[in-house]
């Protein structure tokens, strides 16, 4: 598994807005399965790549809306004003942090997912190697994320 490393670049459906991720901290790639993602997205899951959030630079119209989690969490979404592509996500528990939608990035087929999580929600018909790193939910704190993505295969 390699994680990206360098300067990432991607943008939105229309182009309207483009980003720059700078190289920084960054955690590896990973797939989400939970039911909100799936509503979010229309699909299966979702890729992100959590990263700290001043590493990020964006142009273009911008807009941001919050919603509570599950959780209580407070998620604020940026993405695209003009088609309502969603970039990435901060949440008010992990302040300078953000989850990045990697699918808008210019080169996504490039990332390997390291781990698959909410896997106790996933679509039937998706199946996963046995081999493939799973949590039936999700790690309850910051330093379980980071141990998980970031832990042996």
């Amino acid at each position: 598994m390699s994680l990206p490393e360098g300067e990432l670049a991607g943008g939105c459906n229309c182009r309207a807005v483009r980003y720059r991720l700078a190289p920084g901290m960054r955690l590896p790639p990973y797939a989400c399965q939970c039911t909100d993602c799936q509503t979010r997205t229309g699909s299966a899951f979702s890729e992100h790549m959590l990263f700290a959030e001043q590493d990020i630079t964006l142009e273009g119209p911008v807009k941001a809306g919050t919603m509570v989690q599950p959780s209580g969490a407070v998620s604020t979404i940026h993405g695209c004003e003009k088609c309502l592509a969603r970039i990435y996500a901060t949440n008010d528990r992990n302040p300078g942090f953000g989850s990045l939608r990697c699918g808008t990035l210019d080169d996504s087929a490039k990332l390997e997912i390291k781990a698959h999580f909410w896997v106790a929600s996933k679509q039937p018909w998706i199946i996963l190697s046995p081999e493939a790193k799973a949590h039936q939910t999700q790690p309850d704190t910051s330093q379980g994320w980071v141990a998980f993505l970031t832990g042996p295969e």
